[in-house]
C-alpha cells in the first residue's frame, strides 16, 4: 500500500518542512520520490513527491507548474519570501505545496522521506510498522522528544514536536537537519564514556542538562541484535519531567526498534527483492531457468554450481542480521569471482550461484575468501558447503541439495567442504538423518544399551563405536578411548549382552554400527 502524504507529514513534518496548500487533501497516495533541476527535461512524475533543488521562494514556480501537469502529487520548495504565488500555482494545477525550511539539507530530506515510503509499503494502514511510528509511541509514553539515530548518528526516524520552539535544543535540531550537534558537546559525551556504555550494555544511560551548552537533560538507550549495537535511541526532556517509567519504555523500545532496523537492512541486502525472490526459485526449482537466464543474461545451457554458506554459533537474535551481513560479504565476492554471479537468503542460509564453472577450485578460493571476510568483519564463524557443478541452469536445485547436504555433514572444525571430497560424510549423515525420522527401524536391544548409560552414567554406545571404527583392532580403539585393552574387551562384551549384537555377521555389524552411531548423535 502507497504511503499517504499525511503520513510523510505526520513522520517528518516540523521542523523540516510545512504544507503551504493541498487541493486534493493530505490522504492522497505518494508512489515515489524524485528530484527535479530547473535546468533538467522534465520527466513524469505520476503520484509522486518531487523535490525542486537549485532554486527558493517565487523562481521555483514554472518547475513547480511543470512537474504538477506531469502527474506529481506533491511538490517541495525551498522558502524564500512570500509564497502567495507559489501557493496559487499549485492550487491551480491541483498538487500539494511543501515549503522547506531554508536551512534543511536536500539530502537530509530526501533520505527521511524515501525511508518513510519505502517503510510505507509494507506497514499496515496505521503506519505502526516503522521506526516513525515507534518514535512518535515512545515520545508519548516518555513525554520526551525522541529521535532514532543508527551507530554513525545519522537520524533514522524522530518525533514531531508540538511544542514550543525552545522546547527542542540545538542538539536535536542540528541532527535532525543532518548536520553535526555542538563538537563540544560530543567530545563530553565520548570523555563521558556515553557512547562506549551505550554500545556495550542494553541499560538507559542518563546525560545531565548542560544550560552553558544548550543542552537539555537527555535518556539514551542502544539499539541490539544480541551483541551487535545498530543504534540509539535518544530522549530530550521537554517542558514536562520525564515519565515516571520512561526507562522501562525505553527498554522496550530498543527491542522493537532493533527489529525495524534488521528487517530493514534485510531488504535492502544487494539486489531487489523480486531479483532476490527469482534467485530464490532457481534453487528450490520454482523459477524456470529460462526466465531466471533471461533476467541475469545468463546462457541457459551454461554450467551452474551452488555455494551454501552458513553462520554457525551466535545469539538467536541477531540471526537475521547476520544473514543480511552475510548476503553483504557473499554477493561482493562473487560478483568479484563471478561477474554474473547470483546471490540469495533462503532461510538462515545464503547462496551463491556460480555460471559457466566447470570445477570447483574457483568456488573453493571463493569461499575460504568469504569465511575469512566475515571472520574480520564481525567475527562470524561461517562454514561453506560447494555442490558439484550442474551442465545447465536447470540443474541448479541439485547443486544447491549437494551444497546444503555439504553443510550438514561438516564437522565443526571445516571452514570449507566440497560434495565429492566428502561424499561418504554426506552419505553418512543423510543416511542418520533417514534412521532418526523413522523411529521405528530403530533396533530394540540399541534402545536398552543407551538407556543403560543413561542410567549407570556409564558409556557402552561410545566404546563399542570406537570398536567398530577401528574394524575391530580392539589396540587401536583403546588408544583412542585412553583405556586399558582389556577394559574395552569387557565393554564390548557387556554391551553385547545388554543389546543382543551380532557382531560376528557382516551384515548385522553394519547395522549396529549405523545404529549406535544414530543413537550417539541424539544424545544430550
Amino acid at each position: 500500500m502507497d504511503t499517504t502524504l499525511r503520513r510523510l507529514l505526520a513522520a517528518i513534518g516540523e521542523p523540516l518542512v510545512e504544507v503551504a496548500t493541498a487541493p486534493a487533501g493530505l490522504d492522497v497516495p505518494l508512489t515515489g520520490l524524485a528530484i527535479v533541476d530547473p535546468d533538467d527535461e522534465p520527466d513524469r512524475y505520476p503520484g509522486q513527491l518531487v523535490l525542486v533543488i537549485g532554486v527558493r521562494g517565487r523562481a521555483a514556480t514554472a518547475a513547480l507548474r511543470a512537474a504538477a501537469r506531469r502527474g506529481a502529487a506533491a511538490v517541495a520548495v525551498k522558502a524564500g519570501g512570500p509564497a502567495d504565488v507559489l501557493r496559487a500555482a499549485a492550487t491551480e494545477a491541483g498538487a500539494a505545496l511543501l515549503l522547506v525550511r531554508p536551512d534543511v539539507r536536500w539530502e537530509r530530506l530526501e533520505s527521511l522521506a524515501r525511508d518513510v515510503l519505502h517503510d510505507g509499503g509494507a506497514a499496515g494502514d496505521d503506519g505502526s510498522g516503522d521506526l516513525y511510528s515507534l518514535a512518535q509511541t515512545v515520545a508519548l509514553l516518555t513525554r520526551g522528544v525522541v529521535s532514532i539515530e543508527d551507530t554513525a548518528s545519522r537520524v533514522l526516524a524522530y518525533s514531531r514536536s508540538d511544542a514550543d520552539a525552545a522546547q527542542v535544543d540545538e542538539l536535536r535540531r542540528l541532527s535532525i537537519l543532518g548536520r553535526q550537534g555542538p563538537a563540544d558537546y560530543l567530545r563530553m559525551l565520548r570523555e563521558w564514556g556515553v557512547f562506549d556504555r551505550l554500545r556495550d550494555s542494553e541499560e538507559v544511560v542518563q546525560v545531565d542538562e548542560h544550560a552553558e551548552l544548550g543542552i537539555r537533560r537527555r535518556l539514551a538507550i542502544g539499539i541490539h541484535a544480541g551483541p551487535r549495537q545498530l543504534g540509539t535511541i535518544w530522549v530530550q526532556e521537554g517542558a514536562e519531567p520525564f515519565a515516571e517509567r520512561a526507562a522501562e519504555v525505553l527498554v522496550g523500545a530498543a527491542r522493537v526498534a532493533a527489529g525495524h532496523i534488521v528487517r530493514r537492512r534485510s531488504q535492502q541486502a544487494p539486489g531487489g527483492r523480486w531479483e532476490r525472490d527469482l534467485v530464490a526459485g532457481l534453487l528450490d526449482g520454482r523459477a524456470s531457468p529460462d526466465l531466471v537466464a533471461g533476467t541475469f543474461g545468463l546462457n541457459e545451457d551454461a554450467s551452474a554450481l551452488v555455494v551454501a554458506f552458513a553462520a554457525r554459533g551466535g545469539d538467536p537474535a541477531s540471526q537475521e542480521l547476520v544473514v543480511a551481513e552475510l548476503v553483504e560479504v557473499v554477493s561482493v565476492h562473487a560478483a568479484a569471482h563471478r561477474r554474473a554471479a547470483l546471490c540469495a537468503a533462503v532461510g538462515a542460509r545464503v547462496y551463491a550461484v556460480l555460471p559457466d564453472v566447470h570445477g570447483t577450485d574457483g568456488a573453493a578460493t571463493l569461499s575460504a575468501d568469504v569465511v575469512a571476510a566475515a571472520r574480520r568483519r564481525g567475527d562470524i564463524r561461517v562454514q561453506a558447503g560447494i555442490g558439484s557443478p550442474a551442465a545447465q541452469l536447470a540443474g541448479v536445485p541439485g547443486s544447491r541439495r549437494e551444497a546444503d547436504r555439504v553443510l550438514d555433514a561438516m564437522g565443526e572444525s571445516q571452514d570449507v567442504a566440497v560434495f565429492g571430497e566428502i561424499r561418504a560424510e554426506v552419505l553418512l549423515t543423510q543416511t542418520l538423518g533417514l534412521l532418526a525420522a523413522n523411529p521405528d527401524l530403530r533396533d530394540p536391544g540399541v534402545a536398552r544399551l543407551v538407556e543403560y548409560d543413561r542410567e549407570h552414567r556409564t558409556d557402552l554406545v561410545g566404546s563399542v563405536v570406537a570398536w567398530l571404527d577401528a574394524m575391530g583392532d580392539v589396540r587401536a580403539a583403546a588408544e583412542r578411548l585412553t583405556v586399558h585393552p582389556n577394559t574395552l574387551r569387557y565393554r564390548v562384551r557387556r554391551a553385547t549382552a545388554i543389546a543382543g549384537l551380532r557382531l560376528d555377521d557382516p551384515r548385522a555389524r553394519l547395522v549396529h554400527h549405523l545404529q549406535l552411531l544414530a543413537a550417539g548423535r541424539n544424545r544430550p
